[in-house]
């Protein structure tokens, strides 16, 4: 036998433990990224998800989609207006939202995972009153922060052995469309459902210290200090906000990962060996 096949053995043997502790466990993952770069990056993220239900965890894919929805607001003319940096979306920008993370990003995901032998549907957070949202800020127009967050559509999707897939749309109360933000509608949805994890894929190895090096484990106190101190800064404060919120509300851990490592989910949930830094609310065991 050689070396290879003697280590993928150990390898399996030494995922007992994880296994076993992450049965029937529920994990939220937010896709984007370098993971939605590339159909082969697309079809190895869609066989570690696959392999998570068959091994029996109950995983839910939250997707964003913002380089598509630039893609095609171009393509359609759609001229946009921007508020503090930030893309004020309109009727006309929420229709062109809606129909590319809807329908091309959304299949496009569950067509990967259903090649790989998943079982996968698609859905939006306007499906069964998934969210609910408010207008996040006038200024911006259709942008929505979820209010009401209804799992049961989800967990009679687990009962069915079946991978739920979602955009970030909501409804608003009169009816509205509001597109979300990814890592938000991720974060919502996961505190609802008291996922164990919320895995946030990102093209960043994790959460950095003052010196540069990635923290492999952090405490929301120490989340909160890093930031106060700048040492959390830039793109990762909404990222890091959006673990705060979710450990709070119930979430028991959320790791910000580096989406470029190949299996990067696996590597996290199944190894000793993790694949960015991970965020809870007290140290282990306490």
């Amino acid at each position: 036998m050689t070396t290879d096949w003697i280590a993928t053995a150990r390898t399996l043997s030494e995922a007992l433990p994880y296994l076993q502790r992450y049965d029937d466990a529920v994990v939220v993952i937010k896709l984007g990224g370098h993971a939605m770069g590339s159909e082969e990056a697309m079809d190895s993220f869609a066989r570690d998800v696959v392999l998570m239900r068959q091994v029996g965890l109950n995983p839910v894919v939250v997707h964003g989609g913002g380089p598509m929805i630039n893609e095609m607001l171009a393509k359609l003319g759609v001229k946009s207006e921007f508020v503090n940096g930030k893309r004020v979306t309109d009727q006309a920008t929420v229709d062109v939202v809606e129909m590319v993370l809807s329908g091309q990003v959304n299949k496009r995901i569950v067509q990967a995972i259903n090649r790989q032998g998943g079982r996968a549907v698609g859905l939006s957070g306007k499906d069964a009153n998934l969210m609910i949202c408010e207008q996040t800020d006038p200024s911006l127009g259709l942008v929505g922060t979820p209010s009401k967050v209804d799992p049961n559509v989800l967990l009679a999707l687990f009962e069915d052995d079946t991978i739920p897939v979602i955009a970030p749309l909501g409804a608003g109360e009169n009816g509205e469309t509001f597109n979300i933000n990814g890592d938000t509608a991720a974060g919502a949805i996961a505190a609802a459902l008291k996922a164990d994890r919320l895995l946030l894929l990102t093209d960043v190895s994790g959460v950095k210290n003052a010196e540069g090096e990635v923290v492999t484990e952090l405490m929301a106190a120490q989340v909160r200090e890093m930031t106060e101190a700048g040492v959390i800064a830039g793109g990762m404060i909404p990222k890091t906000q959006t673990a705060l919120d979710a450990v709070e509300a119930g979430v028991r851990a959320v790791v910000i990962l580096d989406g470029r490592l190949p299996n990067a989910c696996l590597l996290e949930l199944f190894t000793d060996h993790g694949a960015g830094s991970l965020i809870r609310m007290q140290p282990k065991g306490s």
